[in-house]
């Protein structure tokens, strides 16, 4: 083969190598939520999607995929082809505890981060015909009765569980933790009176006490969230516990650098759609975005101090 076929094969190679990136993308792409349907990451997905559709030109397919804490839906993310048609919430700091605590089928190391979207602060509800209208009525009755007020959570090693752990060893009382597989399943058992306390994010929380299911008694951002004013912080009953839960879009690593900026520029446009604005305040949504370099940072300064934490204080 003389030199002109030589480089005209690797002119051709070259190009055919290039189509799949220049043309991202030209089928579906699936969006992974390791969580149930009806929670509150499977809603910010659904909302996020069908503004991405837009940006995209494809549809944006949410797929719920809960189990083992979330550890299904992540290790689904990382083991799928890095060519940007499978992408996925994850969660904070579930995401980052889980490998913390136990052997997992992924590594946080093994992952592209595209962009943060939400930051959603934990509460703390009871039914709404609970006997409790305070967390200083929750901290008495633990007191007086040990280890007999139940709690749900969304899984040991979840920002609920590592909220209502900071709570107990701040209140100096003790709980009783029921894990669940998601926040949807939290929240009915909550409303069917299956357990006493409710340990979720206050984005859902708000919705449900707005219909008079639920009654949030204190939540754990460092101010009042402006999406629901009447609920007063932790701090302001003297318990400095500050939680939330971070949700944010990742791919498999080593995706191709051109793919990942066509869905940072994708999160982008939606996050500035006025639209797509309003109905996160109606779902509500505490948006939180952060492009990538701010967002792998933070992902490092988070794995950090959860490691920290685990060497003082294990939440197992």
């Amino acid at each position: 083969m003389n030199l002109v076929k030589v480089i005209a094969s690797a002119v051709g190679l070259s190009i055919l190598s290039a189509t799949p990136v220049l043309s991202y993308p030209d089928r579906p792409v699936k969006m992974i939520v390791a969580y149930t349907a009806g929670g509150a990451t499977d809603l910010a997905a659904r909302t996020m999607a069908t503004f991405m559709e837009k940006q995209l030109g494809q549809p944006v397919v949410v797929i719920n995929r809960p189990g083992a804490g979330g550890e299904l839906g992540f290790t689904e993310v990382q083991s799928a082809a890095a060519d940007g048609y499978t992408i996925g919430f994850v969660n904070m700091p579930p995401f980052l505890t889980m490998p913390i605590e136990r052997k997992t089928k992924y590594s946080p190391d093994d992952f592209t981060y595209i962009a943060n979207l939400v930051d959603d602060p934990v509460a703390l509800a009871v039914n709404i015909e609970s006997e409790f209208k305070s967390i200083e009525d929750i901290v008495k009755h633990a007191k007086e009765n040990p280890g007999k007020l139940s709690y749900g959570t969304t899984g040991v090693g979840s920002d609920d569980h590592l909220a209502a752990l900071a709570f107990e060893r701040e209140a100096g009382i003790k709980l009783k933790h029921i894990a669940f597989s998601g926040g949807a399943d939290v929240r009915q058992a909550l409303i069917g009176g299956h357990i006493d306390l409710g340990v979720y994010n206050l984005g859902v929380m708000s919705r449900e006490a707005a219909d008079n299911l639920v009654r949030p008694l204190g939540m754990m951002g460092d101010s009042r969230w402006d999406g629901a004013p009447d609920v007063p912080t932790f701090k302001e009953a003297g318990y400095d516990v500050v939680q939330g839960a971070a949700r944010g879009i990742a791919g498999p690593g080593g995706m191709p650098k051109e793919v990942t900026a066509k869905l940072a520029q994708a999160i982008q446009k939606t996050v500035d759609d006025p639209e797509f604005i309003d109905l996160a305040k109606k779902a509500p949504l505490p948006l939180r975005f952060l492009q990538i370099d701010d967002y792998n940072a933070y992902i490092r300064q988070e794995d950090e101090k959860y490691k920290k934490l685990w060497a003082s204080q294990p939440w197992n």
